[in-house]
């Protein structure tokens, strides 16, 4: 079983690279994020491997970060992903946009990836819910408060103030990690007025 390649890239395709170690091609599948990241021919790099043998084949899926790998193999717990639409996800969206956009219920951030359709949107919010959180990476000090609005369950002064955020042009995303800043500095009973202005200030840093 493969868990890391230490290479030289030797050649970047459209959904895949060639990592050369020691005059040996490994072909990596991986999300259109990774590749992009991936160095210049001939420069070194190091990916995270995920081993698949099914029957005769055995393919190696490639990653960036241990976070990416997780979601790779969490996506796939999902009814209808396997391993191309979640490589699909993982190139549209990073780790943290995708817990947020489950927390948030937020089915066209999920549809941005080709290959999930309203109906694939909905079994990953439904069926991953309960676990983003501890997949959120960098998000998970918001998480809390985005599963709330997910669910409607958060208080009117935190709704309120996510919407007028939002209907400020910022993202749904955007409004939430501000608002959660703003219930930091001055706890979650405080009005929608000053979560509006808190986060406002948070938003213009």
């Amino acid at each position: 079983m493969i868990g890391k390649l230490k290479g030289v890239v030797d050649e970047i395709a459209e959904d895949h690279a060639i990592i050369d170690v020691h005059g040996v091609g490994y072909v990596v599948f991986c999300s259109a994020r990774t590749l992009g990241n991936l160095p210049s021919s001939g420069e070194a790099t190091v990916l995270l491997i995920e081993t698949y043998v099914r029957e005769d084949v055995l393919r190696l899926f490639g990653f960036g970060t241990a976070l990416e790998r997780e979601w790779f193999r969490l996506l796939q717990s999902v009814q209808g992903v396997g391993a191309k639409v979640a490589l699909a996800v993982l190139g549209a969206l990073t780790p943290s946009e995708l817990a947020n956009a489950i927390a948030l219920r937020d089915l066209a951030m999920l549809t941005r990836a080709p290959g999930v359709g309203k109906k694939v949107a909905e079994r990953l919010v439904t069926e991953l819910k309960n676990k983003a959180p501890a997949f959120a990476g960098e998000a998970s000090g918001s998480m809390g408060l985005k599963q709330e609005l997910g669910e409607g369950v958060a208080s009117s002064a935190v709704t309120d103030a996510v919407s007028a955020l939002a209907n400020l042009g910022y993202s749904r995303e955007q409004a939430a990690n501000a608002v959660a800043a703003a219930i930091r500095q001055v706890g979650d009973d405080a009005e929608s007025a000053k979560l509006i202005r808190l986060g406002l200030k948070e938003l213009s840093q």
